[in-house]
């Protein structure tokens, strides 16, 4: 799998309300333009609460 470009996922997750799910992340992404990648990085999460940008960036970097 290619991987995701972390800047260019968090400018997909902006205006995010944190916490936040991984299908309130799945689903903010999408609406704001995500391509596959990014929203294939996403599903990948484990299904938990994400308090900060920071912990789905690092969360992403564990599933790589």
């Amino acid at each position: 799998m290619a991987a995701v470009n972390p800047i260019q996922l968090q400018k997909h997750l902006k205006g995010m309300d944190y916490p936040a799910s991984k299908q309130s992340l799945i689903e903010h992404a999408k609406k704001h333009g995500a391509d596959k990648t990014a929203l294939s990085a996403l599903e990948q999460l484990p299904d938990e609460e994400y308090e900060t940008p920071a912990d789905v960036s690092k969360a992403i970097g564990q599933t790589e």
